[in-house]
């Protein structure tokens, strides 16, 4: 890099619910990598030029957020830097739509050395794995059915006192610990539970659908 030249970087974050957005849970840790990356492996002197953040799916691309994250990379040449490489997308042909781009850089805090041929064949590999997990879970899920276990489906009725609601939470995470418990074990992330427990049609306690802080809800009710 020539003398006293500047890394212009436009930071991307993405969370998976409101709840999340609100909370903080998920986007800290995206900040706490981003920070990691910038103090750690950044060339030096760098610039943030802008920072961006969608409470969105990662299904596809069309997202406002990173829309004009991109428009702002694409335009000044600024690196777009991420926590992680799902927080893009987690459809590798989204990804290797963004990696064509010969104009556009992508940074990835949490491997900061990939190229974007080794991104790629990254998001290749985890999309395989996530389709391995449906299928392992379905698996999993069709075994515990056999064996008369009830997934799912414990509601707790209107205005119920709150003892009654715990006790009903835990006898849901029971439920599934012979499911969730091994997976967790074989270091599945909450969010690869969660894709697989929903393409499973399993509702979580409340009858709704299941998002990582769900899951790690549940882990921790088996825990205590």
């Amino acid at each position: 890099m020539p003398l006293h030249a500047v890394k212009k970087y436009v930071v991307y974050y993405r969370v998976s619910t409101k709840g999340q957005g609100e909370s903080g849970l998920g986007l800290q840790a995206q900040e706490r990598d981003v920070a990691l990356f910038l103090d750690n492996y950044s060339d030096q002197p760098f610039e943030v030029i802008g920072t961006f953040t969608d409470t969105k799916s990662g299904k596809d691309l069309n997202r406002p957020a990173l829309t004009a994250a991109l428009a702002l990379c694409r335009e000044i040449g600024a690196e777009l830097l991420t926590a992680k490489l799902d927080r893009l997308s987690r459809d590798v042909a989204d990804i290797a739509k963004l990696l064509k781009e010969k104009k556009l850089s992508i940074r990835i805090a949490s491997m900061p050395n990939a190229d974007k041929f080794q991104l790629h064949i990254y998001a290749a590999l985890a999309e395989q794995e996530r389709t391995f997990i449906g299928l392992r879970t379905k698996a999993a899920l069709t075994s515990a059915k056999a064996r008369g276990v009830k997934l799912g489906g414990l509601r707790e009725n209107t205005r119920q006192r709150n003892v009654e609601a715990i006790q009903a939470a835990d006898a849901a995470a029971q439920q599934l610990a012979s499911v969730i418990l091994p997976l967790r074990r074989a270091n599945t992330s909450l969010a690869a539970i969660a894709d697989a427990l929903n393409a499973a049609n399993v509702p979580t306690q409340r009858g709704g659908k299941w998002y990582p802080t769900t899951v790690k809800n549940a882990l921790d009710r088996l825990a205590a």
